[in-house]
């Protein structure tokens, strides 16, 4: 996902300004430099005259007269005595300074007593795992110096370690991934569970990086995304993940969050897309936004097999051919797209054979998606029909070319009941809902690069599209509409984006032209 570049003239606007704001931002710096005694001097000046008042205030009303009897004593005093004047000035300028000086604390050195305890604690804990008795100079060993091994560290305010470096001996075997897997889940316990750490191996170096990751957004509701046809957004991710950023609405605010898009069309290296989730993960959330961006460019066919009414609001919409529910209606569905997809294939290839641009009716995009399709082959098993995903072999194998998209979502627990088909073609890949690496591995095909935590929001998982990275996702919330328990606002966004509805053939008005000509 590589970022997209801006024209030339708001390109080189925003690198003037980032160089105009360079200057400013130095200019400032070397003034306060050589203004630092000033200010202090002028910040040590106002405090002396405030303590001044305050003395003043204090003094009782009797008292007062003596007072300034004795001031201007010493004054007339002052300026009797030979370079009294300039000696007061000096004096008067030196306890400014003094009381203008900056009085915070300085930051501590170092970390505390429990930071140290704690560190010495993951030292300890990790000493049987690189050392050997064979070593000379063991860099790990009980009762050693935590400091060599731990270069840099950050903590929270509640001391727990939020970043830290971990140098480890050139012996320890980085390249296999179950030495790697023990010392992550060591890390892991002892640093504190219920957050998820990025764990960065260098091995040219011998150093390991851990990071503790902020929880993703989750108030991110349904909206119209700023992408070009043929870009889905699937969900959000970390900055520092990709290289692109999307301005979206947060009420009355903005804010530029990086997505994960997911590109289909003729050059798409995946084209189709297979999400699989536990139970109230949000995988028909994902189905739901994804057909709401779909719509305004392409059609779209959905095919639920829960049979909950989750596609309930997107009936008879325009761009929405059909949105079947039970095994009849989604044989049929799948036929037709099966046949749609061999007609658009025909009709392509006639015409770049007769040297002509694309039929207008084979340009427009097809959207199949599918909804626990493991339900319908249960039944058609037990009814004695075809499955419905032996279906989707035409529109899998051949929908790159015809313009025709496949998303197919499942249970996590149902994935051994999608057809073979389905898991080769479908090159996206998402997982919802908590899930253990090794069920996160054997989806994506690689592992995730955080560990993952058992208490999850709905729509959070990962995502990787091909054989690129694995990253973390945040699906954006798109609730059914019609469900009670939907908030006023998440209705109202995603009642915003749906497209009016398609007029019935019967329900339209007819000319009273036509009718006075058809008339006997």
């Amino acid at each position: 996902m590589a970022r997209r570049p801006l024209p030339r003239i708001l390109s080189t606007g925003s690198a003037q300004i980032a160089r105009s704001r360079e200057l400013a931002r130095t200019a400032a710096d070397s003034a306060t430099d050589v203004l630092h005694p000033l200010i202090t001097i002028t910040r040590g000046l106002r405090r002396l005259a405030s303590a001044g008042r305050r003395k003043w205030a204090d003094t009782p009303k009797d008292k007062r007269g003596p007072l300034l009897f004795l001031v201007a004593s010493v004054v007339l005093v002052v300026a009797l005595v030979p370079y009294g004047p300039l000696l007061a000035v000096i004096i008067l300028m030196a306890a400014a300074a003094w009381q203008g000086r900056d009085r915070t604390p300085p930051a501590p050195e170092g970390p505390d007593e429990s930071q140290t305890q704690r560190l010495k604690s993951l030292y300890e804990a990790l000493v049987p795992y690189f050392s050997t008795a064979e070593d000379p100079a063991p860099l790990y060993a009980h009762g050693g110096e935590w400091e060599k091994a731990f270069p840099e560290y950050e903590f929270d305010e509640t001391s727990r370690i939020t970043q830290l470096v971990i140098r480890y001996p050139a012996y320890f075997t980085d390249g296999e991934a179950d030495a790697r897997a023990r010392i992550e889940q060591l890390l892991h316990a002892k640093s504190g569970r219920g957050r998820e750490y990025r764990f960065t191996w260098d091995e040219e170096g011998n150093q390991l990086s851990v990071t503790v990751l902020p929880p993703l957004p989750t108030d991110i509701a349904a909206q119209r995304f700023v992408t070009a046809p043929g870009e889905t957004v699937l969900g959000f991710t970390d900055p520092t993940e990709v290289q692109r950023t999307l301005p979206l609405t947060y009420g009355e605010e903005q804010r530029d969050v990086p997505p994960v898009v997911w590109r289909t069309g003729v050059r798409s290296t995946e084209p189709h897309l297979l999400v699989v989730g536990q139970p109230g993960s949000g995988t028909s959330t994902l189905l739901r936004s994804i057909a709401l961006q779909a719509l305004p460019y392409g059609d779209v066919v959905i095919v639920e097999g829960g049979g909950t009414g989750e596609y309930a609001s997107l009936t008879g919409r325009d761009g929405v051919l059909a949105v079947e529910c039970g095994l009849a209606g989604a044989l049929a569905s799948l036929e037709w797209a099966a046949t749609e997809t061999e007609r658009r294939l025909i009709a392509m290839n006639r015409a770049r054979q007769a040297g002509h641009p694309p039929p207008d009716d084979t340009r427009r995009p097809l959207w199949i998606l599918l909804d626990r399709p493991s339900a319908f082959t249960h039944l058609a098993t037990a009814d004695g029909h075809r499955d419905p995903q032996s279906l989707l072999q035409v529109p899998l194998r051949h929908g790159r070319a015809a313009g025709v998209t496949v998303v197919v979502a499942d249970q996590l627990d149902s994935a051994d009941a999608l057809s073979d088909a389905v898991r080769q073609h479908t090159r996206a890949r998402v997982v919802l809902g908590p899930a253990t690496p090794g069920q996160v591995e054997a989806v994506l095909g690689a592992p995730p690069h955080t560990t993952p935590v058992a208490d999850v929001p709905p729509g959070r998982g990962y995502a990787r599209l091909g054989t690129g990275p694995v990253h973390r996702l945040q699906v954006p919330s798109t609730p059914d509409p019609y469900d009670d328990e939907t908030s006023d606002a998440d209705r109202q966004a995603v009642l915003a984006l749906l497209p009016p509805r398609t007029t019935p053939v019967d329900a339209e008005a007819v000319p009273a032209e036509a009718m006075v000509a058809d008339a006997p």
